[in-house]
């Protein structure tokens, strides 16, 4: 999923360990759209590196790829929107391969996708015009 609007709020950055002894690191963001009736958005980036890279700033024009999930604690549910892809707005896109979604570098503006002629089925057949 894809959201687009401005930084409103650059939540503190939240650490700790994990049950199996490794260290974590989450910073929240808030972003507003521009919708006729803005909404409110906050999401999440997880990784010291991955915060570093994006180094957003309140104020920013960004488009965020995210992916949200949910989760039942004590009866309750709780759901996360985890920012996978940070793209400035007006940024020039970058040149070279794709880059995987897991990779730091997805933060960088991805390339524009390129449009791929719409498919030939052959001539028509009026009586069955299905293409299989």
């Amino acid at each position: 999923m894809e959201i687009t609007g401005k930084i409103i709020a650059v939540l503190p950055e939240q650490s700790g360990i994990s049950k199996t002894g490794n260290e974590w690191k989450k910073q929240e963001y808030v972003l507003e759209t521009h919708d006729q009736y803005p909404k409110k958005v906050c999401f999440q980036l997880f990784g010291a590196d991955r915060i570093a890279q994006a180094a957003i700033q309140p104020g920013e024009e960004l488009t965020v790829s995210f992916d949200i999930d949910s989760r039942e604690y004590q009866g309750r549910w709780f759901t996360n929107i985890s920012a996978w892809k940070i793209e400035r707005a007006g940024a020039i896109p970058a040149q070279g391969n794709p880059v995987e979604p897991s990779t730091p570098e997805n933060f960088a503006p991805a390339s524009a996708p390129i449009a791929s002629p719409a498919p030939d089925f052959g001539p028509a057949n009026p009586i069955d015009d299905l293409p299989f």
